[in-house]
C-alpha cells in the first residue's frame, strides 16, 4: 500500500499549504479573501470527480516520545504518563490530512474544499497505559464517504518492550464546505477494491444509520422507553422520606451522590493561539479542554484517578470564533460499577447580547479501581440526562464486546 509517512508535528503545517492559510495572525483576513476565489474550483456534481480508493489516503504518522526526548514535555502529565487531551488534538489533526488526502487534485496548487470535524463517532480505548517515553505510531484512511461527508478511521499504537501493541481506535465524521466554509461542497466517491474493504464500506453504513436511529430516539425529541421510566420512578422512590410521606421530602440513599452536587465548570478564551487553519478554534483543542474537565470531574467525584474507556459521540453543532468566551460544564450523568459517565457540555457566550449558544456535547466513560457512590438525579431533567448517560454508557460496553 501507498502510505504517506510523516512525524505528527508537520501535520498541521501540511494542512495549512494545501488550503493556504496564514500563519501570521495578523494577515488571516488576506487569506480568507483569497481562499474565496478558489471557489470556482469546486465540482458541480459528485459525478465530476475521480473515484479514489482507501489506499490515496492511508496515512502512517509518528510521534517519536522515546527518540525525541524533547517532545515529551508538551505529552508528559503529573503521573508519568501521556497527557490524552493531547492525543485527541493529534487525532483530530490527522483525521483532517486524511480526508484531504482522498479530495487531493494535484492538478491544483490549493485545495476549495473546507473540511471540518461533524463528530467524533467513537474513540475506544485497547490499553489503559500510554508511556510517556515510548514513540507512538497513528495509521488510518477514508473508510467510508456519502455526498459531501467523510468517515476516517485511525489507529494508535505504542512501541514498547521491542513491539508495537494497539491503544486506541479512533473514527472520526467530516463534512465538505466551500472555501468560504457557507455551504456543502462535493467530494470524491470512494472506490472499493476488495471483499475486506467492501465490508469496511459497509461498516460506515451500519454507523450512519445508527446515528440517525440515535437521533431519533433522543430524550430532546421524544419520552423515555417504559423501561427507562420505570427506572426514573424507582429512582425517585428510593429517595422518598418515609417518615412524611411527602412527593417534596427527598432523602439521599447511603453510597449515593446528588446528581447536582456532581458538577464542574470551567471557562477558556478563546486566543488566536488555538486556531485552525480556517482562523477558527482548532477542534482538537475544544476536545482537549472538555477532556480534561470531564477528567477531572470524575476525578474529583469518585476521589481517585480515573481512567479512560470510551469518548464517544461528540457532536460539533456550531463553530467557535476567535475572541469568544467558551463556557464548559461537566455533569456526572450515570454510574454504575466502577464506571463513571461524564457529559461535557460547552457554549458560547457574547458577551454585547448575553446569548448563551451550545457549540458541542461531550460524552465520556471512564473507570476507577475502587468503589464510587451511584449518582441520584432529582429533577425531571436530570432523570433525563441520567437515562441518556446510561445510554452512552450501554453504547459503549456494546461496542467494546
Amino acid at each position: 500500500i501507498s502510505v504517506l509517512f510523516l512525524i505528527i508535528f508537520p501535520v498541521r503545517n501540511r494542512l495549512r499549504e494545501i488550503v493556504g492559510a496564514s500563519t501570521n495572525w495578523k494577515d488571516h483576513q488576506q487569506a480568507l479573501a483569497e481562499r474565496a476565489s478558489l471557489s470556482q474550483n469546486l465540482a458541480k456534481s459528485q459525478d465530476e470527480l475521480p473515484a479514489k480508493t482507501m489506499k490515496d489516503s492511508a496515512i502512517e504518522a509518528h510521534l517519536p516520545l522515546g527518540t525525541q526526548p524533547a517532545l515529551r514535555e508538551k505529552y508528559l502529565n503529573y503521573h508519568n504518563s501521556v497527557r490524552f487531551g493531547r492525543i485527541l488534538e493529534d487525532l483530530d489533526s490527522l483525521a483532517v490530512l486524511i480526508c484531504y488526502s482522498h479530495t487531493w487534485n494535484k492538478e491544483l496548487k490549493r485545495s476549495p474544499l473546507s473540511i471540518v470535524t461533524a463528530l467524533v463517532d467513537k474513540i475506544d480505548m485497547r490499553k489503559n497505559i500510554i508511556y510517556p517515553d515510548c514513540d507512538i505510531k497513528f495509521t488510518g484512511h477514508v473508510t467510508w464517504v456519502g455526498k459531501t461527508s467523510i468517515e476516517a478511521k485511525m489507529h494508535m499504537s505504542q512501541y514498547h518492550d521491542g513491539a508495537y501493541t494497539d491503544v486506541l481506535d479512533a473514527t472520526f465524521v467530516m463534512v465538505a464546505r466551500d472555501p468560504e466554509n457557507k455551504r456543502a461542497a462535493f467530494i470524491n466517491p470512494l472506490k472499493l477494491e476488495s471483499p475486506e474493504e467492501e465490508a469496511i464500506f459497509q461498516q460506515g453504513e451500519i454507523n450512519k444509520m445508527r446515528r440517525v436511529e440515535l437521533s431519533t430516539a433522543s430524550l430532546l425529541k421524544v419520552a423515555p422507553t417504559a423501561e427507562e421510566r420505570t427506572l426514573v420512578h424507582s429512582l425517585f422512590l428510593n429517595t422518598l422520606d418515609t417518615r412524611t410521606v411527602s412527593f417534596r421530602s427527598r432523602v439521599l440513599p447511603p453510597n449515593s451522590m446528588w446528581m447536582e452536587d456532581a458538577k464542574m465548570k470551567g471557562l477558556e478564551i478563546c486566543h488566536p493561539q488555538e486556531r485552525n487553519i480556517f482562523n477558527r478554534i482548532f477542534g482538537g483543542f475544544l476536545m482537549r479542554k472538555a477532556y480534561e474537565l470531564g477528567w477531572a470531574n470524575a476525578c474529583a467525584f469518585a476521589g481517585g484517578r480515573p481512567t479512560l474507556v470510551a469518548v464517544d459521540d461528540i457532536v460539533f453543532r456550531k463553530p467557535v470564533e476567535i475572541g469568544s468566551l467558551l463556557l464548559l460544564s461537566s455533569q456526572v450523568c450515570y454510574t454504575e460499577g466502577i464506571h463513571i459517565q461524564v457529559r461535557v457540555h460547552t457554549e458560547v457566550l457574547d458577551p454585547l447580547t448575553r446569548q448563551h449558544n451550545t457549540t458541542n456535547v461531550f460524552h465520556f466513560t471512564f473507570r476507577v479501581e475502587k468503589d464510587i457512590p451511584a449518582i441520584v438525579p432529582q429533577s425531571y431533567g436530570e432523570s433525563m440526562l441520567y437515562l441518556d448517560g446510561k445510554r452512552h454508557f450501554d453504547e459503549t460496553m456494546r461496542s467494546q464486546g
